[in-house]
């Protein structure tokens, strides 16, 4: 279920997401997730780089690259 702007202005704390290719869908509504790789906060807003693959949310594109290449995801 996507995401509205009424589910953000009542929801706080880290949301559970489904990421998918170029998309994700909020399974339980919150402000932010973290990332996977170094635990720091990502608003919903600002989130950009996840991994449908390994469901896996990351908080720039270094930290995504660097994740997939120790998982053998790229070369």
């Amino acid at each position: 279920m996507p995401m509205n702007r009424i589910d953000k202005m009542n929801s706080s704390g880290e949301a559970e997401l489904v990421y998918g290719d170029g998309e994700f869908h909020v399974v339980r509504p919150g402000a932010y997730v973290k990332c996977a790789v170094s635990g720091a906060h990502i608003d919903l807003d600002d989130l950009r780089y996840w991994s449908a693959d390994l469901q896996e949310a990351y908080a720039s594109p270094e930290i995504s690259l660097k994740r997939h290449q120790e998982k053998n995801l790229i070369k």
